[in-house]
């Protein structure tokens, strides 16, 4: 995939139509390959066509080439924060919203802000900056999406603590993938421009190997070339040139004490973005599982699975029924749902072997279904 260089033009054609802001996002597979320096090049570009553009924050790390674009540019003044007795930086939404520019560069989106702040994550002020009519150019790593959190971990060994969901991506108007050759990349920290000289060598062994930034920039390649087809299958669909893909949606079958919800919810966010359509998240609740049954801890990580499906994009849905499998099989068919994602049972091995439990049902009766059984011990996918 070919990355053109991105024009001001560009944005500003989007800048000039609507009132809600637009979203201009930059992805990169590590720290390094120029994220900030991009966004910092076209505030440059933006201003000198009489954009009115503001920095809303901007981590330089300390390189100089980077800090030095940041000279003519208006800086808004970050707030200052003390929380159990340590003053931290964060993004001033206050004061861009009153500041009112037209566009505000904001970078590391996936941070999480300090407790006090009005909201959790850096994301979401931009998507109060947006909603006030501000457009954004905004910056981010792959890894840091977090239906890849789990396919991160399992191929580099790095856990991700820092997520965005994905449905923040699929808001964008414009998405640019910073590509840069492995080598390079490698010859850009030797040098002392991405961490200070006594850094490198553990960043060498650690994060930066060859296998880590090949497999992540794979990702990023593929992330940014599906969101471009996203975009281009939602032109086509909103111009009549194809129809919608809703006989092919996604479910993702949701119980209440399941070991390894997280990576089914995200292999449903994946597979609904590769194929551009809705999914949705479906909890049976049973008999036995009635709210004032069910245990108080199955019951609190229920609720925040539910809510991280939310915040993957998923529609979720509660039904009540004394089969389950029942259940989903009839909301599958009347909602035009193609896949089915659920984890392999480990139920009693005696009721594996009689095909009695859920998955095994599943596979029996969804006819017409292509059922995927995620092993969370190996986490492959099982179809018919």
């Amino acid at each position: 995939m070919t990355t053109r260089r991105p024009r001001a033009e560009d944005f500003l054609e989007l800048v000039e139509r609507g009132r809600r802001g637009r979203l201009k996002l930059y992805i990169g597979f590590a720290a390094g390959v120029g994220k900030t320096f991009r966004m910092l090049e076209e505030a440059h570009a933006l201003k000198a066509r009489g954009v009115d553009v503001v920095l809303g924050f901007v981590e330089t790390h300390g390189r100089p080439e980077t800090e030095a674009l940041v000279e003519g540019l208006e800086v808004v003044p970050r707030q200052r924060l003390t929380y159990r007795d340590v003053t931290v930086e964060e993004l001033d939404l206050e004061a861009i919203l009153a500041r009112k520019p037209q566009v505000a560069i904001v970078d590391e989106l996936a941070h999480t802000n300090a407790p006090v702040c009005r909201h959790r994550k850096r994301y979401q002020d931009v998507q109060e900056l947006l909603a006030a009519g501000i457009n954004v150019i905004g910056a981010f790593n792959v890894q840091h999406l977090e239906s890849l959190n789990d396919l991160v971990e399992r191929n580099t060994g790095v856990t991700v603590r820092e997520t965005l969901p994905d449905s923040f991506l699929k808001t964008a108007d414009q998405v640019v993938n910073l590509d840069l050759a492995v080598e390079d990349l490698h010859e850009r920290l030797k040098a002392g421009k991405i961490y200070a000289p006594d850094k490198v060598p553990h960043a060498l062994e650690r994060f930066f190997t060859g296998d880590n930034l090949s497999t992540l920039r794979e990702l990023a390649l593929r992330e940014v070339a599906e969101s471009l087809d996203r975009a281009t299958a939602g032109r086509q669909a909103l111009a009549g040139e194809e129809k919608s893909g809703a006989w092919g949606r996604v479910l993702v079958a949701l119980s209440s004490h399941p070991p390894r919800a997280a990576t089914l919810l995200r292999r449903g966010s994946r597979m609904a973005g590769r194929l551009n359509t809705d999914w949705f998240v479906v909890y049976v609740e049973t008999p036995r599982e009635a709210p004032n049954l069910i245990d108080a801890e199955a019951q609190r990580h229920l609720l925040t699975n539910i809510e991280m499906a939310k915040e993957l994009g998923a529609e979720v849905v509660r039904l009540r029924s004394s089969d389950p499998v029942a259940a989903l099989l009839d909301f599958a068919r009347s909602h035009g749902v193609g896949h089915i994602i659920i984890g392999r049972s480990h139920q009693a091995k005696w009721r594996q072997r009689l095909g009695m439990t859920a998955d095994a049902r599943l596979l029996r009766e969804g006819e017409g279904f292509d059922i995927h059984v995620v092993s969370f011990e190996s986490h492959e996918e099982k179809r018919p």
